[in-house]
């Protein structure tokens, strides 16, 4: 139970800052959500309800850092996984701020994020993508493989966020192996 109030209590804090984050992105000029708002809209109703838990939650146990990038006014591409693909290695919102720590949690949402704004013609374009942790993932056909060798397909493309674009992809890349 006190998990849960945890889990309510940090929701309420993502979409406070998400809010005020915006304010001060609406008064720089920037059109429409945030990729974090979109994420969390998406969240909340149609096609996609229920589908990012996990995602919000490894947001709000990373370190800042990738809330404040992905708010902030610079272009971004995201490739956001499903909370299937959380399950598929194990986690889920109740787990995902104990299961990893912080460094390598934060070191893999960066892994799915990029500078620059990819619609998908222009991520099928490109058979290398560098992503904000620094590495690369590789891109065939709407397949992206990360630095293990491990697949993700994309599976929804282009929702548009007014700094960014978010692809959402069914399973999650890892920048390396867990220690």
């Amino acid at each position: 139970m006190k998990r849960a109030k945890m889990m309510t209590l940090s929701f309420i804090i993502l979409v406070l800052l998400t809010f005020v984050f915006n304010q001060a992105a609406m008064a720089k000029g920037q059109p429409g959500p945030t990729i974090v708002e979109l994420v969390l809209a998406a969240n909340a109703e149609g096609p996609y309800a229920g589908q990012f838990d996990t995602l919000i939650a490894a947001l709000l146990v990373a370190d800042p850092i990738v809330i404040t990038k992905l708010n902030g006014n610079g272009q971004f591409t995201v490739f956001g996984p499903t909370d299937d693909a959380f399950a598929d290695i194990g986690l889920d919102p109740g787990n995902i701020g104990t299961a990893l720590p912080q460094d390598y949690l934060t070191d893999v949402l960066l892994y799915h994020a990029r500078r620059g704004r990819l619609l998908s013609n222009a991520v099928l374009g490109h058979h290398r993508l560098r992503m904000l942790f620094g590495g690369f993932l590789m891109q065939s056909e709407g397949v992206l493989t990360d630095n293990l060798g491990r697949e993700a397909n994309i599976i929804v493309v282009d929702l548009k966020a007014g700094n960014g674009i978010v692809h959402v992809i069914d399973a999650v890349v890892l920048p390396y192996a867990a220690e």
